[in-house]
């Protein structure tokens, strides 16, 4: 699926290479088979607006928008199994589901990147890659209900990747759900996290326990729970 590829993409970190080959993406659009004429001018305006911007930019807002905090994630399983034991397991199993399919990764990339996940579907035949999709569909929910609520482009996105699921997921109930949840990218957030490591450090090295307790309640509720669990009619 040609849409999967282009959207995969526009979700990896913007470069230079996207810049210089805009037109490739805009011709690849025009090819796409599966996006309604309404998807295809949102995709189209998605990648206008984000190659007019200055590409220094564009950079910055990314790294600001998914690799602070875990809410906005572009890895799967972080909203699946955050770092449970169950993670590797996971990992182990898709990086199979790759090699099966041929797909070779490169040594810095994680299995459960999104960008990497749809471009193993987009190599799938129809039928197996919106199975794939409507597995995630959940997440996709979840990501676009967030992007949505940060006000970013991106969101469209993912809802365009929820359009090809072919499977119904209530957007107004996962808005509903994220509605009262606290921000995981704040400069408070941030702290918080980092505290706790520190905390777990020093508990490791023999600290004392009035300590730990005053620091988990200084800092509980400072971060939301990130994983939801979200019904779909989709694929099982």
């Amino acid at each position: 699926m040609t849409e999967l590829l282009i959207i995969s993409r526009l979700l990896e970190y913007p470069d230079a290479a996207l810049w210089q080959h805009q037109g490739e993406l805009f011709e690849a659009l025009a090819e796409a088979e599966h996006l309604s004429l309404k998807q295809a001018h949102q995709l189209g305006v998605f990648i206008r607006d984000l190659t007019q911007q200055d590409l220094l930019d564009a950079q910055a807002s990314y790294g600001e928008l998914f690799d602070r905090g875990r809410a906005t994630s572009m890895l799967l399983f972080e909203h699946v199994h955050g770092e449970s034991r169950d993670r590797g397991q996971a990992m182990v199993d898709l990086l199979s589901q790759y090699e099966r399919a041929g797909l070779v990764l490169d040594s810095r990339e994680l299995p459960d990147h999104l960008p990497l996940y749809l471009e193993y579907l987009a190599q799938l035949p129809h039928q197996e890659a919106i199975a794939g999709l409507q597995d995630i569909a959940p997440i996709l929910a979840l990501l676009a209900a967030r992007l949505n609520q940060r006000e970013s482009a991106y969101a469209v996105l993912f809802e365009l990747l929820l359009g090809l699921c072919e499977t119904a997921v209530d957007s107004q109930q996962v808005a509903e759900k994220i509605a009262n949840e606290a921000r995981d990218d704040t400069p408070q957030a941030l702290d918080a996290v980092w505290e706790e490591e520190q905390v777990k450090f020093y508990a490791e090295q023999g600290c004392g326990d009035n300590a730990i307790g005053n620091h988990q309640r200084r800092f509980a509720g400072a971060v939301a729970p990130q994983y939801l669990t979200i019904p779909t009619g989709g694929h099982q």
